[in-house]
């Protein structure tokens, strides 16, 4: 009995001590300070928006940083994740971002004034790429259309950002390409409102900008 109550002494240190020394998972999140600064109104805006769900590429799509180690190799970091799925993080960042610089409301899944004008956003992220002390990289094709309208904004936005050591420098990286994008759509909303309602235009050029490049309407989602 003497030696069963002992090796159960010695378990459950043993237990302990493993616990003990099991890394802690860190977390990550998009969500924070961004490159617009006006402050939304929160009534009488002149317009809204949807921004439908993100979507993003499948080998990145889940909750533990995958960075590249090479240009055919990646590694997934499981002590390094994100608050939420990727395609979460950029949609949550990228709708706080339009909502300050278009200083509207996003209303997707609720429901705007009868009267109002929606511009509804749709988002598709070609390539989100983490390497570590070089660059954060987010490459997207994204697309405006006034609702009830048939002109469609079709553009692809690449966003390289440099970025020092440490995974904390590779969120912001990411947080900074997220800005820019947020920034060229705000653009091409800008644009799109500008054309007259009686424009039978379908496909809309999208707005001048080194980093972005016109997408043929079919392409349109």
């Amino acid at each position: 009995m003497r030696f069963g109550a002992l090796w159960s002494i010695l378990s459950a240190a043993g237990l302990m001590a493993a616990c003990a020394s099991s890394p802690t998972s860190n977390f990550y999140t998009l969500a924070g300070p961004t490159g617009a600064s006006a402050q939304p109104a929160t009534s009488s805006v002149p317009f809204y928006f949807e921004l439908a769900p993100v979507d993003m590429p499948q080998q990145v799509a889940k909750n533990q940083l995958v960075v590249q180690t090479s240009p055919a190799q990646v590694k997934v970091l499981e002590d390094e994740r994100w608050a939420s799925l990727p395609a979460d993080e950029v949609r949550r960042a990228l709708s706080a971002d339009l909502t300050q610089r278009l200083g509207s409301i996003d209303v997707y899944g609720t429901a705007a004034p009868p009267s109002a004008k929606v511009y509804r956003v749709k988002v598709s992220v070609q390539r989100f790429e983490s390497w570590p002390g070089s660059q954060a990289v987010i490459d997207a094709v994204w697309s405006v259309h006034t609702a009830g309208a048939d002109a469609v904004m079709t553009c692809r936005t690449v966003a390289p950002e440099r970025v020092e050591k440490g995974y904390d420098a590779l969120v912001a990286g990411h947080r900074k390409a997220v800005d820019e994008i947020a920034a060229a759509i705000s653009a091409g909303v800008r644009s799109l409102g500008s054309m007259p309602a009686s424009s039978k235009t379908k496909s809309v050029p999208c707005p001048a900008s080194g980093t972005m490049t016109n997408v043929t309407n079919a392409q349109a989602q």
